[in-house]
């Protein structure tokens, strides 16, 4: 008794494991392949004075220290690296900061980060 109810412990556990693989890497009818993670990216508006100085080295275009602070950026968010970064357009913070900016150097700072 205490081999078959060991054995039929040991199947169990077999098929259990095996629905489960399966269900992780078969899509949701269980036979075409599950689809890998969509790309992930996302895009973060800093203030421009944020008070840390690295403003002006953002929002220079293809600075190495640009890259550099917006790669630590992305990192500390729990991203890769920053696909991008830059001095945000108009049409990407309207509405969201409080006040109106009045001069260009008060715009935000844009960096996108990935995975």
């Amino acid at each position: 008794m205490r081999r078959t109810a060991a054995g039929s412990f040991v199947i169990a556990a077999i098929l259990a494991t095996a629905c489960l693989a399966q269900g992780a890497f078969a899509g949701s009818d269980g036979e075409t392949p599950a689809k890998a993670p969509a790309h992930v990216e996302k895009t973060f508006l800093i203030p421009s004075s944020d008070g840390y100085g690295v403003g002006d080295c953002l929002s220079t275009p293809g600075s190495e220290c640009g890259q550099v602070v917006a790669n630590a950026w992305c990192e500390a968010q729990g991203y890769a690296a920053a696909n991008s970064y830059g001095v945000a357009a108009a049409d990407e913070y309207t509405g969201a900061i409080d006040r109106p900016v009045s001069t260009p150097a008060e715009r935000p700072i844009r960096i996108t980060c990935q995975d």
